[in-house]
């Protein structure tokens, strides 16, 4: 690893001119659990590291009913899995956080951190695209806010401009009988990064499905949502057939990559297998051929 500065900004306008200052030389550090990896490989190598630490707006986790969940982008894995407000409010957001990689990782890594680095196979994107979540970015310009789907652009690759910052996660109340499955497939028991995941959110009245919301990650390069596979479950009571007709779907609609890790056609019939389980699961139907563990 080559030497650097480490700076320390106050401000969310200090960071962002050291940011557009420095340009390529330098990187902004939250967590740092991927970043110092790609470091110490010599992946990167910046000459200035501009930490976030001191920046009180990225701290801390709110809610209020008219506007939901506010998650700063400082927030590590282990405060969302733990956080009162979240279990609460979005559960399924707490338990999707509890099981992010391994308890090194989730008591230092960050939720923004986690987004801006932009690893189709890590647990967050998903599920926060499944809850119609929004990123607040911050600048000397000013504040935008985009969706999830929106902020990753591609494989490794977000909307993030040179002089912005992830400020913070806004999750959007949801509505009464609303709730939601995160689920996902590990290669083996030690592995920590999830080779497929499905994020599942719906309104339901007892077996009827009002509302749906799908998102597929790790199989594809950016967490996709999966439009046709809503459409198709909003208005039906969940069955057995439903459920096997929604999964082939979800497939079917995914473009997965292939790599060492698993073939597309692997990973095509893991997302299946996984979403047939998300959907029978929030539904109670744990006992329907296809969906046991």
């Amino acid at each position: 690893m080559r030497d650097f500065d480490f700076l320390e900004p106050a401000t969310v306008h200090e960071a962002s001119h050291m940011l557009a200052d420095l340009g390529d030389d330098c990187r902004a550090i939250a967590g740092g659990t991927a970043l110092m990896l790609g470091m110490r490989q010599r992946m990167l190598t910046p000459t200035h590291l501009v930490s976030l630490a001191r920046l009180p707006q990225l701290r801390g986790i709110g809610f209020d009913a008219k506007n939901g969940l506010r998650i700063g982008a400082l927030a590590r894995h282990a405060d969302v899995a733990a956080s009162p407000l979240v279990r609460q409010h979005v559960p399924v957001l707490a338990s999707m956080a509890s099981r992010v990689a391994n308890p090194q990782v989730r008591n230092q890594g960050t939720i923004g951190g986690n987004l801006c680095y932009a690893d189709p196979s890590t647990d967050p994107p998903g599920c926060l695209m499944a809850l119609g979540a929004q990123v607040v970015l911050g600048s000397s310009r000013g504040e935008r806010v985009l969706s999830v789907e929106e902020f990753l652009v591609d494989y490794y690759v977000t909307a993030l401009e040179p002089d912005e910052i992830v400020v913070e996660i806004r999750v959007p109340p949801l509505a009464a009988g609303t709730d939601g499955v995160y689920s996902r497939f590990l290669r083996t028991a030690a592995e920590h990064r999830p080779l497929a995941s499905v994020a599942f959110v719906a309104r339901r009245d007892g077996l009827l499905c009002r509302e749906a919301r799908i998102a597929v990650g790790a199989s594809t390069p950016i967490p996709v949502r999966l439009r046709r596979a809503e459409a198709f479950l909003e208005g039906r009571s969940i069955d057995e057939r439903t459920v096997h007709e929604a999964a082939d779907i979800v497939a079917a609609d995914i473009d997965p990559v292939s790599d060492a890790r698993g073939s597309a056609d692997f990973r095509r019939e893991m997302v299946r297998v996984v979403a047939r389980r998300t959907v029978a699961g929030l539904f109670g139907l744990t006992n329907i051929q296809g969906v046991q563990e």
